[in-house]
């Protein structure tokens, strides 16, 4: 990576036009690391064909949909329905990014190559989702035409370090909401399906992640500020599905996704492998955003310690009410 300016290191100089210039060097060098490690799959092979029959409709021989169908659970059901509705908005998002990073050199590349990606999760999810039954496919569209309409607008559009610092953070989101999805849905062929997206997500996560790591280098006091601002108001990209607030809370209770998993398997994760709060030499901004950062994660780690006490004694309760 070279730098021609010496200027360029004051965080007045820093541009997204300039960032995304000084950045070119490593994401091309990301991109071909990714090329070589990513694996091509195909979605069709993930799917139980044999389980499929027809739905009522133009097949006079159609079946109605009933829950008892599918052997998936409850919380497998609402969080595969919440982690399908999230990825198909991948039009939206890959118009953000190419906004964002461009469509030309390495840059255009990575967009393209990651959508294009992204583009088999949600294709073998709802073909698993409607061979298996597991859940009702007229609700399904009508949640999907519902969110589509709505659109979707990222809270770090604004600046270049703020969505290579979400995405960072929301790709090792996805993949461990996927992950745990597969593990709470009561199916083994499920469980396969979703490894095999989250094997994606994670190799998309540490693509940000260096390129995170790289801005750092290049404008650490813009960066940390990047950083706090995103782990302070992170949400989920599927933000702004029908009912998120009801299923999000179902998927903390049912351990898909909650506060614990959040500190402990999705923020502090990168923010280590980064050293983010043991970066030095930081100016009176980048200090201040480190120092409100540190305070924040304390007092989420607070939190999400009431929230694990809360669901033990659930837990608990259950359990005694099954022994009665």
């Amino acid at each position: 990576m070279t730098i021609t300016s010496p200027q360029l290191g004051s965080p007045s100089a820093w541009t997204d036009a300039r960032l995304l210039h000084a950045l070119e060097e490593v994401v091309e060098t990301e991109l071909n690391r990714h090329l070589k490690v990513a694996k091509d799959w195909m979605p069709h092979e993930y799917v139980p064909w044999t389980d499929g029959r027809n739905f009522p409709g133009l097949f006079e021989d159609g079946e109605a949909w009933q829950k008892e169908q599918s052997k998936v659970t409850e919380i497998g059901r609402i969080a595969l329905v919440v982690n399908l509705l999230t990825e198909d908005n991948l039009p939206s998002y890959h118009h953000e990014i190419a906004s964002l990073f461009g469509r030309d050199g390495a840059w255009g590349t990575w967009v393209h190559r990651w959508t294009a990606e992204e583009g088999r999760h949600g294709i073998v999810m709802r073909d698993y989702l409607l061979a298996s039954r597991a859940v009702d496919p007229d609700k399904l569209e009508q949640f999907r035409m519902s969110h589509m309409s709505e659109g979707f607008e990222s809270d770090n559009r604004h600046s270049m370090l703020h969505s290579i610092a979400y995405v960072a953070f929301q790709e090792l989101a996805t993949r461990i909401s996927h992950r745990n999805t597969g593990h709470q849905s009561g199916d083994p062929v499920c469980d396969r399906m979703l490894a095999r997206i989250a094997t994606d997500e994670n190799l998309h996560m540490v693509f940000y992640r260096n390129l995170l790591k790289a801005a750092f280098e290049l404008a650490p006091d813009l960066t940390m500020q990047a950083v706090r601002d995103v782990v302070v108001n992170f949400r989920m990209p599927g933000h702004s599905i029908p009912g998120f607030e009801r299923a999000a809370a179902q998927m903390a209770i049912g351990e898909v996704y909650n506060l614990r998993i959040h500190h402990d398997d999705v923020l502090q994760p990168v923010l280590r492998f980064l050293k983010v709060l043991e970066i030095d030499g930081l100016g009176p901004e980048g200090l201040k955003a480190q120092e409100e950062l540190g305070l924040f994660l304390g007092g989420l780690d607070t939190e999400a310690s009431k929230f694990d006490e809360k669901l033990a004694a659930r837990k608990a309760r259950m359990a005694a009410r099954a022994g009665a």
